[in-house]
Order: structure tokens, then C-alpha cells, then sequence
């Protein structure tokens, strides 16, 4: 059994717009995301190239020092080109509106989200404040100043 290194209680609140639909959970014991479903009233298609913004019926208290990172799953985006559009996405822990899900269809064919389909991936995750200092040169690294593909392809 896999251990489990850190939790945190989340406070959700659950609007009228969730109904009947199951509370996120983690899938697996080994998952570090938990889904989100579709809150949509209605089926919404987004057409190739498009993108909608799909409501999860949740609000939630993300605890002080974490952030709620919105990820795409690896199966809508595999099979059908759907993808999260500002992956990851970033919920503070001060922002207590809906959560809402920006998907994109990269794919060929459009793509219909039904009322209760997993469409993204939350997960919960401490992070770092910068305290900025100028300097007036930074270190030196092996790398220096190489940039994208400075490495070239490996195969």
C-alpha cells in the first residue's frame, strides 16, 4: 500500500448546480489528482479550434500556502484532442467563486461534454513566495543562457 506523505482538509461547498453528481475523490490510492465532473445544464459541443468554459458546481477553500492546480486528463486529451487551456490552471487560496474548467479541442471532430463526464483534474499544492532580490549578475551554471532545444534532439 502506497503511504500517503501529506493531506489537508478542504473545505467544498456545493452548489445547487451539482445535483446528484459524486463528490471529487481520488481514483486510485496512488493519484495525486482528483476529478472534476461537468456541472453543465445541457450537453455543450466545442467545435475544433474552440474552446468552452464548463462549470463544476464546486467552490473551494484552498488551505494557505497551496493552490488548486487545474490539469487536463490524459485520456480526453489522447483520444479526442480536448485539452485544458491554460493547463495547469491555478486556483488561489483566496478566490471563492465556482471553479470553472477552460477546455480547448485541439482535435479534428467536435467534441460534446455531457453533464457528469470527468473533464479535468484538480490537485492540491503547496508552492513558494519569491522574495525578489536585484543583483546585478546571476551565478554561473553549466547550462548558462541555452534555451529551448540548445541540447538538441535525443533519441
Amino acid at each position: 500500500m502506497e503511504r500517503i506523505i501529506q493531506s489537508a482538509a478542504v473545505n467544498v461547498e456545493i452548489l445547487s448546480s451539482y445535483g446528484d453528481l459524486p463528490l471529487p475523490s481520488y481514483q486510485t490510492a496512488g493519484s495525486a489528482g482528483f476529478d472534476f465532473f461537468a456541472a453543465v445544464e445541457s450537453p455543450v459541443t466545442i467545435e475544433p479550434g474552440d474552446r468552452a468554459l464548463i462549470p463544476t458546481g464546486l467552490k473551494f477553500a484552498v488551505p494557505a500556502g497551496t493552490e488548486l492546480q487545474i490539469r487536463p486528463r490524459s485520456g480526453l486529451a489522447a483520444k479526442n484532442g480536448v485539452t485544458v487551456a491554460n493547463a495547469p490552471g491555478t486556483v488561489d487560496s483566496d478566490y471563492r467563486g465556482e471553479i470553472k474548467i477552460i477546455l480547448v479541442n485541439l482535435g479534428k471532430e467536435p467534441f460534446t461534454v455531457e453533464r457528469g463526464m470527468r473533464v479535468a483534474q484538480g490537485v492540491i499544492a503547496p508552492y513558494l513566495r519569491a522574495d525578489f532580490e536585484v543583483v546585478s549578475a546571476l551565478d554561473e551554471t553549466e547550462r548558462g543562457a541555452g534555451g529551448f532545444g540548445h541540447t538538441g534532439l535525443k533519441r
